[in-house]
């Protein structure tokens, strides 16, 4: 929802509220005036307490003790009953702190009908678990944007009198309030007076995740206001949802509601906002709901499976928000939409061409305009007559296929404060009449191909707070600002250009800066991080991947005070050792120090003294040799993820643990562990009571012995393991096949004994690596339920079995090595087995050498390997998978031999076709079907006993970069067709 419209909700809210307390002060003056009693003692006392537990509560100068405290302010008295008793109290946006929580004392005020803490800091504390019940005439409780978290307490569900209730937010991600014990269900079953629920970010997806909607129908027949965002919402609405007829707002973002917006939302005749975006909606939006006479605000983004087309128009409509961006509508627009005369607010998702899309331009009210182009929009869209909109103060153009310098008629729009063209395939320089538009307080042109100097006019904007520039192909220098005192700049992010230079003195003298990235430029010099340190508003601060000199000298004197710094980026910054600050910098929740030359141990203080949660922590390629305090508890947030790869870090391996008050109650737990490349040679016995929520685990290249540990099996959501190049012995766990991995890779280590065979349907596993061991006995049939299964390499180890006919079945299979084992007997033409189907359709790469193979190798068996037959001339993808962590694309790997070299394959194409059958006892011609694998690379088929002529038909593989027929017993002459072959080298 727009900030417009959340102000005007706000401002409703302070202003009835403001009217009841100003009624009851006056009501308590004039009664005071009269000879009425004066303020409770009692209920001064419990103020003056409650008043004691905040830091520094300026704002409070009135309370003291021996004056009347129905004269306080923010402070209203029962003056109607003459008992002087506390009735309202308002400390809402008073900016005061807490490091206490809420002090009891506030439940000796029995009497308070209404009581607001919004905007205050209570700095991560649970709410009371005891006291809200004693509040039993409440009618208006406000706790939210408190910093609260934990569970809210059961009493708040025994204040039936509650017509008004809001709570959540506030504070950082990690301070949630939520709904276990109590569960939803239960808050509001007793709270039938209620008109107005507003619970945002409070997690219930415990306590009420699908069944919210029928406990609301049940037990707040009257509520008119229905604000839960953020919540962890699911399923579908329920049908008895319709029976709140009153409802005037209903407000459901940022949840994982699914099924169909239901088509009783149409008579809810109050209805004015309407906020569905970022679910899970489905199918048909119902179109009589734009018809609804009082609907001002329909936010439906971020249901991509949502679709709908627009209604006509009538001149009457009082439309002034529509967002319909992510979704599926139809993209066209009907005539009619110049009748959204009060429309303010217009997000879309169009190809840009739309007939009627232009009509849009003559909207009188429109001051927002937000358009992303689809997936597949690759026409240059006319956008032109957004030029006539000069009273538009945002426009915000994503992905879209411009292919041309940033329009002209962008010029015209003097009003604007916030432009953003993203992702829109501009080019050429930055023009430089964008510093006439005066108004602008925030660019972003992130993701184009715009070149040339930043023009200094930029920085001359009167109003410019953010500058996004990331990912284009700027250079040249930064200039100098001119005026920098008096610069309203806070977030400036040049990240992945080509500027050069060095970074300006006048950039750390931007008062107002709180976010500094230009990562991944060309800059050059020294810098010295004390001049950042001045700037007391910075959170954010990214200098990695230049050609920078970082320092922090030993020598400067502290600064009294420093930043709240939350992001440090130093990679590759030429560190020597860490920096002296960083131990003060205790809030810091991202720190990147890779690529540096820092050694010694890690100290324990990194995090240890933290105050804040550490998410991020990259560590990599750098020297350290040890831990300080080993074996090392590191304590994060609840999603995160620690890179300590490539250092020479030796002994046990470091436990991650969840950090008390860091638990995201709303978002899902997942944690990544970089540790490959380092000596550690021992994993703590009790590591796996620590691995429930780790999703990608990443220990190769160690010194690691024994059993692999079966704890890892604890990790339920693992997605990625790879113990390669260790020195685990023992025989393969067999948990480590009936979890949710999807990539294992145990090469070379010393694992012995029979593969486990005990594989379910439902298998995920798309990677299996195990080349390099000594297992043994025969390949588990059980793999036919990994339906998923890209690769599988069990190259040299002693497995003796027949060649896996039965693995044809698998649909997806791309790469299948089984070279150095004892596998045994003859490939058996697949024309005898006529039940099987797609039989190696996928497969790319077949690798069967050194083994005990032999007999003929059937003509029929290699006219199934459809994927070697397809003539592939483009550069193909790579083989791999999209993860569903935060590594994003994983990349498959391949040792095969090609050109007589074994080559590791780091990048697998699916252009890239082989096969190996070298080093068998094969006998016989080579088959001619071999000829019709047009799309083969390589071809192995050396140290067999292979008779008769070399098949002509090789003569037809024009990709065929590789081919050893050597020590074989052919007759014959070399066929002429080969010399057609011009890859052969």
């Amino acid at each position: 929802m727009s900030s417009r419209h959340s102000k005007l909700h706000v401002f409703l809210h302070l202003l009835l509220y403001f009217c009841i307390i100003v009624r009851t002060e006056n009501i308590s003056s004039n009664t005071a005036g009269a000879g009425s009693s004066s303020c409770s003692p009692a209920d001064a006392a419990a103020l003056l307490q409650l008043k004691q537990s905040f830091v520094d509560p300026k704002d409070l100068t009135s309370w003291r003790a021996k004056t009347d405290c129905c004269l306080w302010e923010a402070v209203a008295c029962d003056a109607t009953s003459g008992s002087g008793r506390v009735i309202a109290l308002d400390l809402g946006g008073r900016n005061l702190r807490s490091r206490r929580g809420l002090h009891p004392a506030l439940f000796d005020l029995t009497s308070l009908r209404n009581l607001s803490l919004r905007g205050n800091d209570f700095m991560g504390e649970s709410l009371p678990s005891t006291g809200f019940e004693l509040l039993s005439e409440m009618v208006h409780l406000d706790i939210a944007d408190t910093n609260f978290s934990g569970q809210i307490p059961i009493g708040v569900a025994r204040l039936s009198k509650l017509v008004h209730l809001s709570a959540g937010a506030g504070g950082p991600s990690s301070s949630r309030l939520v709904l276990k014990e109590t569960s939803f269900e239960t808050l509001v079953a007793n709270l039938g007076n209620l008109r107005e629920l507003r619970l945002h970010g409070v997690d219930i997806s415990i306590g009420g995740r699908e069944t919210w909607s029928v406990a609301l129908a049940s037990s707040t027949p009257d509520l008119q206001i229905l604000s839960l965002s953020s919540c962890g919402l699911s399923g579908p609405i329920h049908r008895s949802f319709s029976r709140l007829r009153s409802l005037v707002e209903i407000s459901l973002p940022n949840n994982i509601i699914a099924g169909k917006v239901p088509e009783f939302f149409a008579g809810f005749s109050s209805l004015s906002t309407l906020d569905l975006r970022d679910n899970d909606f489905e199918g048909q939006f119902p179109a009589k709901v734009f018809r609804l006479k009082n609907l001002k605000v329909l936010l439906v983004s971020g249901n991509s499976r949502l679709s709908g087309h627009l209604v006509s128009f009538p001149a009457e409509n009082r439309l002034e928000m529509l967002d319909l961006k992510d979704t599926n509508f139809s993209d066209g627009l009907p005539a009619s939409i110049v009748n959204l005369k009060s429309l303010s607010y217009l997000t879309l998702t169009t190809e840009g061409t739309s007939k009627h899309l232009p009509f849009v331009g003559k909207l009188p009210s429109l001051g927002t305009l937000v358009l992303q182009g689809s997936s597949s929009g690759l026409q240059k869209p006319q956008f032109s007559w957004i030029g006539d909109l000069t009273h538009l103060t945002s426009l915000l153009i994503d992905n879209y296929n411009f292919s041309e310098p940033i329009p002209s008629w962008i010029g015209n729009l003097t009003e604007l404060m916030s432009l953003r063209l993203s992702m829109c395939s501009l080019y050429g320089p930055i023009p430089p009449w964008i510093g006439n538009l005066t108004q602008l307080s925030s660019i972003d042109f992130t993701g184009n191909y715009l070149t040339g100097k930043i023009p200094r006019s930029l920085f001359t904007l009167p109003n410019l707070q953010s500058l996004s520039l990331l990912s284009n192909q700027l250079s040249g220098h930064l200039d100098a600002i001119d005026n920098p005192l008096s610069s309203l700049l806070s977030n400036v992010n040049l990240v992945d250009n080509n500027i050069g230079g060095s970074i300006p003195q006048s950039y750390t003298q931007l008062p107002s800066l709180e976010a500094f990235y230009l990562g991944s430029n060309r800059l050059t010099g020294t810098v010295n991080l004390r001049s950042f340190w001045r700037l007391k508003n910075l959170y954010a601060l990214s200098l990695s991947n230049n050609m920078l000199t970082v320092i922090d000298e030993e020598d400067d004197p502290l600064l009294s005070s420093l930043p709240h710094i939350k992001i440090l980026e130093l990679a590759s910054c030429n560190l020597g050792k860490l920096p002296r600050t960083l131990r003060f910098l205790d809030g810091v929740e991202t720190l990147d120090l890779s690529n540096n030359h820092i050694h010694g141990a890690i100290p324990g203080w990194l995090w240890e003294t933290r105050t804040g949660c550490m998410s991020y922590l990259n560590l990599s390629h750098n020297m350290f040799t040890s831990l300080e305090n080993t074996p090392s508890l590191i304590p994060m947030a609840s999603q995160y993820i620690i890179d300590l790869s490539f250092n020479r870090l030796q002994g046990i391996i470091p436990t991650p643990t969840v950090k008390v008050g860091c638990e995201l109650m709303s978002l899902k737990p997942s944690a990544i562990l970089h540790y490959s490349n380092n000596y550690f040679n021992a994993v703590p016995p009790n590591f796996g009571e620590y691995l429930k929520d780790i999703t990608y685990l990443d220990f190769s290249n160690n010194l690691l012995n024994g059993h692999i540990p079966t704890s890892v099996c604890s990790a339920r959501d693992l997605e990625f393991l790879d113990l390669s190049y260790n020195y685990f012995s023992g025989m393969i766990p067999p948990c480590l096949t009936q979890n949710s991995l999807r990539v294992l890779k145990l090469r070379g280590n010393l694992v012995h004994g029979e593969l486990p065979d005990n594989i379910r349907a439902g298998c995920m596993l798309q990677t299996i690596d195990l080349s390099r061991n000594y297992i043994t006995g025969k390949l588990p049939r059980s793999l036919t339920n990994c339906q998923e299964l890209e690769l599988l390499d069990v190259g040299n180890n002693q497995i003796a079995d027949l060649f896996p006919s039965w693995m044809g079945v698998l649909p997806k299979l791309k790469v299948l090595v089984l070279r150095s084992n004892r596998l045994f007997g003859m490939i058996t033409d697949l024309q005898e087995n006529e039940q099987i189907m797609g039989y190696f359709s996928s497969l790319q790469i077949l690798c069967l050498a050194s083994n005990n193979f032999s007999g003929h190798l059937p003509q029929g068996w290699f006219n199934e390997l459809k994927s070697m037959m397809s003539n592939d001339n483009e550069e193909g993808q790579v083989v791999g998978h999209q993860m569903n962590t935060s590594q994003g694309f994983y990349r498959d790997t391949v040792t095969i031999t090609f050109k007589g070299l074994d080559i590791i394959f780091t990048k697998i194409l699916t252009t890239f076709k082989a096969i190996d059958f070298s080093n068998n006892s094969f006998d016989g011609p080579i088959p001619a079907s071999i000829g019709r694998l047009s799309s083969l690379h390589g071809i192995n088929m050396s140290h067999n006993n292979f008779t008769e002529q070399i098949p002509s038909q090789l003569g037809n593989l024009p990709w065929l970069e590789s081919l050893d027929l050597s020590w074989n017993h052919f007759s014959g002459e070399i066929p002429e067709e080969l010399t057609s072959l011009l890859l052969l080298g």
